[in-house]
């Protein structure tokens, strides 16, 4: 669909648009009123149309009062005349979930007399807010059952416009009015079903809905059921990705979908009963190390140790189990050139001041109290420097003696931690 029509103004402005991983961003561009316009702005529990103004792309539109604002990043000319297109794709989308949803809500109210108190259409999925604490498998399957036999009936559904002082008013279903409405009041009817105001954009006919596919439910705000939902093309996409992701389990299960659910809790307890033996063999040898490194005639000065498997609770152990307060214990875990852990262990002071400063040599961040300082490194391929700077530490407190990492070298002194 598209409309010729005039640009009345067209202003600096600035908003928030989402950007890459759903994170609100601030956009700058212009701000454009057109004398009339397709593109509807979000409203109603409806999002926003896409589309193009003479080919410029609209990011936004919103509502002022009766105007409509429309988001560009490219100036347009007040006073000229423009062709303004609609996004139909995208714009058919919301029809069918908005229309999906005045059904849904008259037919949940007719059969239970449940209110809907708020929806939302989502990106993927539309959620209804019912007012009922609870709502059962059986009574979604009653209502699912009951919108698709009127979608099969192909009912009507139609749009009027009613003045405020319009007696009729009285009897549409309705939520109220935005506290800035002016002009006539929108109605949407479906023959036979219900009316309701709405300024958001519909079907002609239930007909165009295709199917309903009610999703379940999930517990809302307090004494509210949410209804989830699918309408039209989105049952389609959605059985389409189901289609997909059942082919690839069947290949990596090599079942039949049939039995993917109990291939899946076999799998999960068969990985769950090997990592809990892991961590039995690692704590085993975590155990075995450190007593290894403690009878080691080398004992002393810096002990250096690096594992690619581990973790901080590995290293823990082995420096619970040497249990050491006159040598620096510096311990390390992950990629020897990527990311990992790290724990230095020994005299408190020492440990206090040098813990930070192995911290920025590895890149990473930690904390530390009683001895002992670990974190997390992104940089572990300059463990080397770390242990450098500890051996460089020991030398200067032993006189001059620079020991050598997990090998021959005198104790680490009492007397004060190394500076600087």
């Amino acid at each position: 669909p598209q409309l010729t029509t005039t640009v009345v103004s067209c202003r600096p402005a600035e908003w928030q648009a989402e950007g890459s991983h759903g994170k609100k961003e601030v956009v700058s561009g212009f701000r454009v009123v057109l004398e009339d316009t397709l593109l509807f702005p979000e409203g109603g529990g409806q999002p926003d149309d896409r589309g193009t103004i003479d080919g410029v792309t609209v990011l936004r539109v919103t509502r002022q009062g009766s105007q409509a604002e429309h988001f560009t990043q490219t100036p347009l000319t007040p006073g000229s005349r423009v062709q303004v297109q609609v996004d139909w794709e995208r714009r058919f989308d919301h029809m069918q979930q908005h229309s999906g949803q005045h059904l849904i809500t008259a037919v949940a109210d007719h059969l239970f007399g449940w209110k809907t108190t708020s929806w939302e259409l989502g990106r993927l999925r539309s959620v209804i807010e019912l007012d009922s604490p609870s709502v059962t498998a059986e009574q979604v399957a009653v209502i699912e059952q009951s919108v698709n036999e009127k979608v099969r009936d192909r009912l009507p559904v139609s749009v009027r416009e009613l003045s405020l002082a319009d007696p009729e008013v009285e009897q549409v279903r309705g939520r109220g009015l935005p506290d800035d409405h002016s002009g006539p009041i929108r109605v949407i009817t479906i023959e036979g079903v219900d009316s309701n105001m709405c300024c958001g954009t519909h079907v002609s006919n239930l007909s165009d809905l295709q199917v309903i596919k009610i999703l379940g439910t999930e517990k809302g705000k307090k004494n509210k059921t949410n209804l989830l939902f699918l309408a039209g093309n989105r049952v389609l996409k959605w059985v389409e990705r189901s289609h997909g992701t059942e082919k690839a389990l069947t290949a990596l299960l090599k079942c039949g979908a049939e039995d993917h659910v109990e291939a899946v809790k076999k799998l999960q307890n068969s990985t769950k009963l090997l990592q809990k033996n892991n961590l039995n063999l690692l704590r085993d040898l975590a155990v075995h190390i450190a007593h290894s490194l403690r009878n080691s005639p080398d004992w002393g000065g810096v002990v250096v140790l690096h594992r690619k498997e581990g973790d901080s609770e590995f290293m823990n152990i082995i420096a619970n189990e040497i249990g050491a307060e006159e040598t620096l214990l510096f311990l390390t875990v992950g990629d020897e050139k990527g990311a990992g852990l790290f724990l230095l262990a020994g005299p408190a002071e020492a440990v206090e001041n040098l813990g930070p400063r192995v911290a920025e040599v590895l890149e990473g961040k930690g904390a530390g109290k009683k001895g002992r300082f670990q974190g997390k490194a992104t940089k572990m391929s300059r463990r080397t420097e770390a242990q450098a700077l500890l051996q460089d530490c020991v030398s200067r407190q032993s006189g001059g003696v620079r020991p050598q990492a997990a090998g021959a070298g005198a104790p680490l002194p009492r007397t004060g931690p190394c500076g600087p």
